[in-house]
């Protein structure tokens, strides 16, 4: 495998699943050391907790624990996608799997429950 450059070739690029549905974009990436000393990525992170521990300082703390409050664990933590299911790197990550697996972002969630869903007539527009 080509070597991967982590800031040029996945952060911030739009993952999608098999079908080509959008999951997120990847906001961090969690690294291992090999038994050949080199770095390796073993998964993916996407969300506003992956995201605000990125970014750091003020702002990342609060993005990071406003992303938290919103998630019902007792330990919060990002979207986590294994390496394993990534089929192809290019200008998009595309995943071997089907967003339905995963895990749905809790502001999204939160976000559909609370604000698109009390839009007039947005319950209806998924018929």
């Amino acid at each position: 495998m080509t070597p991967l450059r982590v800031d040029f070739h996945l952060l911030d690029r739009q993952i999608v699943d098999l079908a080509g549905r959008k999951v997120g974009k990847v906001d961090d990436v969690e690294l291992e050391t090999g038994d050949d000393g080199q770095l390796r990525v073993t998964a993916l992170l996407a969300g506003q907790i992956a995201l605000g521990r990125r970014i750091g300082g003020g702002f990342g703390r609060w993005l990071a624990a406003v992303a938290g409050r919103l998630r019902t664990e007792e330990t919060p933590a990002p979207l986590r996608i294994p390496f394993d299911h990534v089929a192809d790197v290019s200008s998009h990550i595309t995943l071997s799997l089907r967003v339905e697996v995963l895990d749905e972002p809790p502001l999204e969630t939160w976000l559909r429950e609370h604000v698109i869903g009390r839009i007039p007539g947005a319950r209806d527009a998924r018929q």
